[in-house]
């Protein structure tokens, strides 16, 4: 390509496929992204949703789109859980990163009630007590099962000290822990803002490097217990492999634009989403470096393929 035709892109529309049905919360993420790159771009952004497989039907639609530029993706974290399941051969090396644009940390939440006051005390009361306490928040080998699986993989307590309860999703399991059917569900703060509010539940720790802005008096996991674990949901950017670099430079600056837009900001806040941003080269180190931390979690819950 041309010098020329890299100054002139775009010159079509631009499509964003998105692995998750329309309606959701991927969804939402990348038709305000498709919105504001519109303006930024001056071509229209259509977004598409390519559902099935658990992911892997979308995720596989961008890794194998077209590498000009004019197919991005909106990839999930389960990007770095399909392959180590056995689900698909995909991994997130089949992508050019352009930027992160929303993480939801794990947060670790539990009964109003319940006797623990700090993370430190949770901890201790599983690893003397294996099998008593329970979590849940979604279907077993779900990003929140990782998350909490993760963390005690990283206290050095064995996984199934703390039997899991699979659950349609983060609102069915936080009842089931107000209800006293499960102890614990590690999902994220805004999920669980409304039973926080209202004093049914409350948090013990974030699974973040930093506190929540919305959250400020909830401390880490490393303020609680002097080890670093994160581990939550987030949304990125991407293109196929082989897309040229100034065109990757185009659209990375494209994103950092609408990232930072108010429009963008209002909307993510207002619908309770964590704000996140890493540039290509930071998003891509994330990316290894997850891969490898969930295939640990995986393999020591016996979920690895």
């Amino acid at each position: 390509m041309t010098g020329a035709s890299w100054a002139q892109y775009p010159e079509k529309a631009i499509t964003i496929i998105v692995p998750w049905a329309a309606g959701g919360g991927t969804d939402a993420a990348a038709r305000i992204v498709g919105s504001l790159l519109e303006k930024n771009l001056g071509q229209p952004v259509q977004v598409v949703n390519r559902t099935g497989g658990n992911g892997v039907v979308g995720h596989a639609a961008i890794a194998t789109a077209r590498p000009d530029g004019y197919t991005l993706g909106l990839i999930t974290t389960e990007i770095n859980m399909m392959h180590w399941m056995g689900l698909t051969d995909l991994t997130y090396e089949a992508y050019a990163p352009l930027a992160m644009i929303n993480e939801d940390p794990a947060a670790v939440i539990v009964s109003a009630e319940a006797g623990w006051t700090t993370l430190e005390e949770m901890i201790e009361d599983i690893r003397a007590n294996p099998g008593k306490f329970k979590g849940t928040g979604t279907g077993l080998g779900g990003s929140w099962h990782l998350a909490l699986a993760g963390l005690l993989n990283k206290v050095e307590v064995p996984s199934d000290a703390m039997p899991w309860i699979p659950s349609k999703g983060a609102s069915t399991g936080l009842l089931d822990v107000v209800a006293g059917g499960a102890d614990v569900a590690p999902v994220s703060l805004p999920e669980a803002a409304s039973l926080l509010e209202a004093g049914k539940l409350k948090t013990l720790a974030i699974m973040s490097g930093e506190r929540a802005k919305n959250f400020p008096d909830i401390p880490t996991v490393e303020e609680t217990m002097g080890i670093a674990w994160s581990q939550g949901v987030w949304r990125g950017m991407v293109t196929p492999k082989g897309v040229d670099e100034e065109i990757l430079s185009t659209l990375e600056a494209a994103l950092e634009k609408v990232y930072n837009d108010p429009e963008y900001v209002e909307f993510m806040e207002s619908r309770g989403f964590g704000l996140r941003w890493m540039d290509g080269p930071t998003f891509g180190a994330f990316l290894g470096e997850s891969n490898s931390e969930l295939g640990e979690v995986l393999k020591a819950i016996g979920l690895a393929k």
